[in-house]
């Protein structure tokens, strides 16, 4: 049996983190001793190694719900799983192209100033004032 903070250590996974994922009843409620502390089994602790593993991919809690859905239930269809990665390789590759696009403009913004003029003829800072100086459509760079 390990205690929560066990727990943490071996799979990196922060305790309030943890907690949150028992809430979102992506991990089941451990059981508890008698002081009220937690204690997960082998099960618990595979499990959250799937959830951290599968957050390190990139899967919102939404797919993960979804993929552990399947895994509790061995007999059904593995397309979904299959789907859902799909779909999150879908997201990194259009996020990989943002992140290109980004690149690019910022590469042409950077190279386009020597940094010996004063800032009130800054290349850098008209190109930041105004998206009619871009070359490239990047917008949404931010929610990557």
């Amino acid at each position: 049996m390990y205690s929560i903070g066990d727990l943490s250590r071996r799979t990196g996974v922060k305790v309030p983190t943890i907690r949150y994922y028992e809430q979102m009843g992506l991990l089941q409620a451990p059981e508890r001793t008698q002081g009220n502390q937690r204690r997960y089994g082998k099960s618990g602790l595979a499990r959250l190694g799937f959830i951290r593993h599968a957050r390190d991919l990139g899967f919102s809690i939404e797919a993960i719900s979804a993929l552990i859905g399947l895994q509790d239930h061995p007999d059904h269809s593995c397309e979904p799983a299959t789907s859902l990665a799909r779909t999150q390789l879908e997201d990194v590759r259009s996020r990989i192209r943002r992140l290109q696009s980004l690149e690019v403009e910022l590469t042409r913004i950077a190279e386009g100033c020597q940094g010996d003029g004063r800032s009130s003829d800054c290349y850098v800072l008209d190109s930041l004032a105004s998206h009619e100086f871009c070359t490239s459509d990047h917008k949404g760079g931010a929610g990557l």
